[in-house]
């Protein structure tokens, strides 16, 4: 049975930049108990502390800072590329020992969004682009979607042929 990817901060694990605990999906828990779920938070991979400033890529987006086109940098003008770079390749490396082809991946997040990031002015405003870990994933064959896309990300692990447990419905 192969693994989905998913953020740690999406099964309450306190990883977010603000040290705070995400409030998750009841129905993760399901899936963490089927052991289906592997969680990875690729900013702390990458050596990012808890908490730690907020950071929004500047210039492009994750696809852009993975060609060295654009930077992740914190709200004190402190370029954290390198780690969130790191973050991404710890991410692929886990997919690739796993065989992991779906990742379910936290929404506007600088380093998992799979639509839509912050626009760099730390302002609170979107733009449509792809966090660096789901740039470099999804550059590797990896379906990713976000936490409020849990069924379509089911229905594509399906469709590859996984079969989910019985006490999964949604």
């Amino acid at each position: 049975m192969s693994k989905i990817l998913i953020s740690a901060c999406l099964l309450g694990y306190g990883v977010r930049y603000d040290a705070q605990s995400k409030r998750y999906d009841p129905r993760f828990s399901l899936l963490m108990d089927a052991g289906l779920l592997l969680p990875v938070c690729p900013e702390v991979d990458g050596g990012l502390s808890v908490p730690r400033l907020p950071a929004e890529i500047v210039g492009g987006d994750g696809v852009d800072v993975l060609q060295h086109n654009a930077s992740v940098i914190r709200r004190d003008g402190i370029d954290v590329s390198g780690a969130f770079l790191k973050g991404a390749e710890y991410a692929l490396k886990l997919v690739e020992e796993q065989c992991i082809q779906i990742a379910i991946l936290k929404s506007k997040s600088p380093s998992c969004s799979n639509s839509s990031i912050y626009d760099g002015t730390f302002t609170g405003s979107l733009r449509k682009g792809v966090g660096v870990t789901t740039a470099l994933l999804e550059r590797h064959g990896v379906q990713v979607f976000d936490e409020n896309q849990l069924e379509e990300a089911l229905n594509a692990y399906s469709a590859l042929g996984f079969t989910l447990p019985d006490e999964i419905t949604f």
